[in-house]
């Protein structure tokens, strides 16, 4: 796009991203008026569509849709070389934006945060500001593919294709019961019978969910439909502690509940189901730079 200023490759990519002018001058700070005067700008001056308008909102037409993936490889450089001008003069030109599913943000990330000020307190470097959002493995791969973050931590066991990643760690599936159901007291539950048994699950996108059936179908194990779909672990946790039904999750997120009384956990037989805790980003290792380094390098450390 010949002429295209920086400034007006992102509002498209945020309207396009978002679905409005609105939701695109939230997400960036500005007005309405601006993000339409700006494309309505760039339009002009490239002398072809970029959005279709309506009162649902926009679309990209066919020009941007053929664009748009080196939009935003432009986009991706140009925040790479704001974060090595912001390292170099010791001062983080923005937050640096993290997506983490809700496992690694609620368990995880705060301790991984908290080294990482540590770090850059003791070597006299200012400290790095984080802007934080939670969402199922499936968002996350997304927000870090369209730009929206800088870095994406997901519990998935599949690779998003097209970005870089790294597994930092490993998580242990353990099956969870109230204290009163009949599988508390068994030393574990073979993996059959549990794939048997409609659950309490997280939704479709979520890691949890995804590497229970994964692990399943490696022993050729159909996973019925699960009793009742929740959005998040600590309903999940509730409802099995009210006794609805059993949950495989994390050993990481009942951990709290276990040591209260309120669950069981119980481990998989005959073998282990365990899970990647993985780092996300675009571009290729080379592009990791500053505090995204730093925080993928204390996230892989051994825990304690």
């Amino acid at each position: 796009m010949s002429g295209a200023t920086i400034d007006e490759l992102r509002f498209l990519d945020a309207a396009v991203r978002l679905g409005s002018f609105s939701a695109a001058a939230r997400d960036l700070g500005v007005t309405q008026q601006a993000v339409s005067a700006r494309i309505r700008e760039l339009e002009r001056r490239l002398g072809d569509d970029l959005v279709h308008r309506s009162s649902a909102g926009v679309e990209p037409t066919d020009f941007a849709l053929a664009v748009l993936d080196q939009v935003r490889e432009v986009l991706a450089a140009a925040d790479r070389l704001d974060e090595r001008i912001a390292a170099t003069r010791g001062a983080d030109a923005r937050p640096l934006r993290i997506a983490a599913s809700q496992t690694i943000a609620a368990h995880l990330l705060p301790g991984w945060l908290l080294e990482l000020r540590g770090a850059q307190a003791a070597a006299g470097r200012p400290q790095t500001r984080v802007d934080l959002s939670t969402a199922n493995s499936r968002t996350v791969a997304e927000l870090v593919r369209v730009g929206a973050v800088d870095l994406g931590f997901i519990e998935t066991p599949e690779m998003p294709e097209g970005l870089g990643a790294t597994i930092v760690r490993r998580d242990r599936m353990v099956v969870s019961v109230a204290p009163g159901h009949p599988w508390a007291g068994r030393p574990g539950v073979p993996i059959d019978e549990v794939a048997r048994t409609p659950l309490i699950a997280r939704e479709a996108g979520s890691g949890t969910r995804a590497a229970f059936e994964q692990a399943a179908m490696r022993r050729r194990t159909q996973v019925v439909a699960p009793l009742l779909e929740l959005a998040t672990e600590a309903a999940v946790r509730s409802a099995v502690a009210e006794g609805v039904a059993p949950a495989v999750l994390s050993e990481l997120t009942v951990r709290d509940d276990v040591a209260l009384g309120r669950l069981s956990a119980l481990p998989f037989l005959p073998d282990p189901v365990e899970r990647p805790l993985s780092a996300i980003w675009r571009g290729t290792p080379r592009d990791l730079s500053g505090p995204r380094r730093e925080l993928i390098a204390i996230s892989s450390r051994a825990p304690a």
